[in-house]
């Protein structure tokens, strides 16, 4: 199985979920460091519609300004365009699978699409 994890070292989350992905037989991992190689508005829709979840879901609020700009209460188009001029918004981490995607906040959340 492909498993496609969009990743962030820095984020304890983000590692356990790289962590599992890379204990479970027969993944073939892909490992893309968001905030180096951003997704594009169109993935990032396909991910977040995918996950059955609006963008604004995906938001991090931690550490950014997301709801001083208002993005919070944004709609999907808006939410994304700002995701992807500025990566750091985006929630980590995001993975997909042939099962689906989840954005795996707990990390746990993982073993719904494997």
């Amino acid at each position: 199985m492909k498993a496609t994890i969009w990743h962030n070292p820095n984020c304890s989350k983000s590692r356990q979920a790289l962590e599992t992905l890379q204990n479970t037989a027969g993944v073939e991992l892909e490992v893309i460091q968001y905030l180096k190689t951003p997704p594009s508005a169109e993935k990032l829709a396909q991910l977040y519609r995918d996950a059955g979840m609006a963008a604004r879901e995906g938001l991090r609020l931690q550490g950014t300004d997301a709801k001083e700009r208002g993005l919070t209460e944004a709609d999907d188009s808006t939410v994304i365009a700002a995701m992807v001029a500025d990566p750091k918004l985006i929630e980590r981490p995001l993975v997909e699978t042939e099962k689906g995607v989840r954005l795996c906040r707990p990390p746990e959340k993982i073993k719904e699409i494997l």
